[in-house]
């Protein structure tokens, strides 16, 4: 088949644009030795908790999933989670450090015509504190939650968004994810031309079809449009 013609782009956010694990550092300023392997439970059953929600019809807040995983985390490695505790590391989830290459990728987008977006599971809120505290704003438009749906990625009415915000069909735009292979696989069988970014070096998901694109940092991005304004 012919490679359709890219005509914009979306983000997922969590992972994608904001690095999830830098919350390690604040954990392990209140848990000695224990920052990593509180970073990465908080987020497995982050996305546990989102899968079980939609799949079971007991739609909750992503914030409130984020907030719940990180007390069952904290309970799963048997450590002492503070309500002052737990307010730090709730606020630093909030403002998550964006990867160092965003800035630059999505100033180019723009410069080369390109609308930049984001498609999350996080919380309206949520999305405009991040964008706002990482500086991204004047770059991504929109900011697309499935807060509104009610379902959690990948139900399709998650990935449905997209197209009707954008007004393009899912394959005219590119939908790009790292952290989380099986956001790719979701969105590539929803239509999207996918991309993603695989900064870990893991292995691709072993059911249906791989991501059109791999790259190894958000500028990868980049490669996919001609340097021209359209």
């Amino acid at each position: 088949m012919t490679p359709p013609t890219l005509r914009a782009v979306l983000f997922d956010a969590y992972g994608t644009l904001f690095d999830v694990h830098s919350v390690a550092l604040m954990a392990e300023q209140l848990f000695a030795g224990q920052g990593q392997a509180l970073s990465q439970r908080w987020r497995d059953k982050q996305i546990e908790y989102s899968r079980l929600c939609s799949m079971s019809g007991q739609y909750q807040p992503f914030w409130e999933l984020t907030r719940a995983a990180l007390r069952h985390a904290c309970l799963s490695l048997r450590l002492t989670l503070t309500a002052a505790g737990e307010e730090r590391l709730m606020n630093e989830y909030r403002h998550l450090s964006a990867f160092p290459e965003n800035r630059e990728v999505l100033q180019q987008l723009q410069a080369r015509g390109i609308r930049a977006g984001i498609l999350s599971n996080g919380d309206p809120g949520m999305l405009q504190v991040a964008v706002q505290s990482a500086g991204l704003a004047p770059w991504l438009d929109p900011v697309l939650s499935v807060h509104e749906t009610r379902r959690y990625k990948t139900d399709p009415a998650a990935y449905a968004l997209g197209p009707a915000a954008l007004g393009l069909p899912a394959r005219e735009i590119l939908f790009v994810v790292s952290s989380n292979a099986w956001d790719a696989l979701g969105a590539t069988w929803h239509g999207y031309t996918t991309l993603w970014v695989n900064r870990q070096g893991q292995p691709r998901e072993q059911l249906g079809p791989p991501p059109h694109h791999e790259a190894s940092s958000l500028r990868g991005v980049l490669a996919l449009f001609p340097d021209t304004v359209s």
